[in-house]
């Protein structure tokens, strides 16, 4: 087995961590911090603007669009800023690293095939939430909404310089988010794990997050202000981010990209949704045999079982019932679905499965 390993950025993780940050701009004279408005309403932007001198852009969505990254770097190209701080979730995180090329227009680049440039602006990373991992990863994940697509951009580009991990920032976390982005952290691990691209590091580190995951989640969600379920499930979010990074997502996260972006499902939530079914679609795959028995399950059956029950426990959908979904709805959701990510799974998910997970799984 031929494999390569490389993991560029710098990671500082622990409570309180964010008190380092004004260390980490010595050579940097010109900051702009990308947020979104809860932060800047809730102090946090505040926070970090008493102790560096930084300009803030905070238009930002849940599923960041195309747009909202091309008015970004019209504004870090007009004030010449040369360090991005993203201190939000995934989507803040995801914008900062497409506007961080400074191109005219992301699109030439969203679901193209076309390289990214090489030249950016470097990222420092300050995680508010514990999912995404993208602070550790290569991609960004937009939205076209003109045209209802939403699709992944990966750049050697888009590592970010620095990510700077404090837990405490998680704890304000409503519990619908704190279920939301954690079961994106287990799909990342999981996937990861049974990708046809796996390989030993990765494999690892995907076990150690799944792990977590199902330990800590739950009491994440049931007290916020547990300070070790936060840390911890941070912990998970970093590491889920470096397990799946290289080896990339698979049918869950390729079904997620139309349920989130036709139904406005929350990207961790709509992962969450299939997973527990494509567990025991990949049931015929040694690895996966082998991650179940891992995570201390006796079958990929018993595993699966163990997923559904996490999103019941935690408040997430197991169902898109309340859609109704209708035959042409769910041609639609088969015929985008086919995303790369699809062609990753370990085993082949073919239409007639797909109809089968739409038509009577989520149905």
């Amino acid at each position: 087995m031929n494999w390569n390993y490389t993991q560029p950025v710098e990671i500082i993780f622990g409570n309180g961590s964010l008190s380092k940050l004004s260390g980490l701009l010595n050579n940097f004279t010109k900051p702009i911090i990308v947020s979104e408005e809860y932060f800047l309403k809730n102090g946090l932007v505040d926070k970090i603007l008493s102790v560096i001198n930084a300009d803030v852009f905070t238009e930002v969505s849940p599923n960041p669009y195309v747009t909202e990254v091309n008015k970004c770097s019209r504004q870090i190209r007009k004030n010449g800023n040369d360090v991005i701080i993203a201190v939000g979730g995934g989507s803040v995180i995801d914008l900062s690293k497409s506007a961080s090329v400074t191109v005219e227009d992301i699109r030439e680049y969203h679901d193209t095939g076309k390289a990214v440039p090489d030249k950016h602006i470097p990222i420092i990373a300050v995680p508010t939430t514990s999912g995404t991992g993208s602070e550790v990863t290569s991609a960004s994940v937009l939205t076209e909404k003109a045209i209802g697509k939403k699709a992944p951009i990966v750049s050697g580009s888009f590592f970010p310089k620095i990510a700077l991990v404090d837990p405490e920032l998680t704890v304000s976390m409503p519990p619908k988010v704190t279920a939301s982005t954690g079961i994106d952290v287990l799909c990342h691990a999981v996937e990861g794990y049974w990708s046809k691209g796996h390989q030993p590091i990765c494999d690892v580190l995907a076990v150690h997050s799944a792990k977590l995951v199902f330990e800590y989640l739950p009491k994440a969600y049931d007290n916020p202000n547990d300070i070790e379920a936060r840390e911890k499930m941070s912990e998970a979010s970093l590491i889920g981010g470096l397990a799946f990074s290289l080896p990339k997502t698979t049918a869950s996260h390729a079904c997620s990209f139309p349920i989130t972006s036709i139904y406005n499902v929350p990207h961790g939530e709509a992962c969450g949704l299939t997973l527990d079914f494509f567990a025991r679609v990949n049931a015929k795959d040694n690895r996966t045999v082998q991650l179940a028995k891992e995570l201390g399950f006796d079958t990929v059956e018993s595993f699966a079982d163990a997923i559904f029950e996490l999103k019941k426990k935690v408040g997430l959908r197991t169902d898109l019932s309340e859609f109704k979904l209708t035959d042409e709805n769910i041609n639609e959701l088969v015929k985008k679905s086919h995303h790369p990510n699809l062609l990753n799974n370990p085993v082949e998910i073919t239409d007639e499965i797909l109809y089968e997970l739409y038509n009577n799984e989520l149905s």
